[in-house]
């Protein structure tokens, strides 16, 4: 289902609050109208009641949705830099570490996820994908029954 603020403007959910405020639709049928559980249906009638002239249903993102130029070029730098360690034949570095990398950028003071830094990684040709485990052989697997000496 989409988001509420898809579905209905603020003043059509301000109806529908005000209306349950005021007794004259239930609970049951006002979560129905907005499509929400009964922890959402709460959450949005404490926010109509705290402030009913400032109440909104307007998403607004918290995060950035790209990140910017100085941070891309930080994450390839780091990424060129972790990949002349994994070529390296000096050196027992077999994989590339996206955590590490991902805390080294952050005492730098970006911050950015693991799963960011492995897309671009991807897009670099700096990701080795992990080796296929090998199935369970369980021929070498010897279960003896104990014998009591009796």
């Amino acid at each position: 289902m989409d988001q509420l603020h898809r579905r209905f403007t603020v003043e059509q959910v301000k109806v529908l609050l005000q209306g349950y405020c005021q007794g004259t639709l239930s609970r049951a049928d006002a979560q129905e109208v907005l499509g929400v559980g009964k922890t959402r249906f709460f959450a949005l009638l404490q926010e109509y009641r705290t402030n009913p002239a400032t109440f909104s249903i307007d998403y607004e993102r918290e995060t950035h949705a790209r990140i910017s130029m100085s941070t891309e070029r930080a994450i390839a730098t780091e990424l060129r830099r972790e990949q002349k360690l994994v070529e390296d034949p000096r050196l027992p570095i077999s994989g590339y570490n996206y955590s590490a990398i991902r805390d080294r950028l952050e005492q730098k003071g970006i911050q950015v996820s693991a799963t960011t830094i492995t897309a671009r990684a991807k897009q670099l040709g700096c990701y080795k994908p992990h080796p296929k485990a090998k199935a369970h052989d369980r021929s070498h697997y010897h279960f003896h029954r104990r014998t009591s000496a009796t």
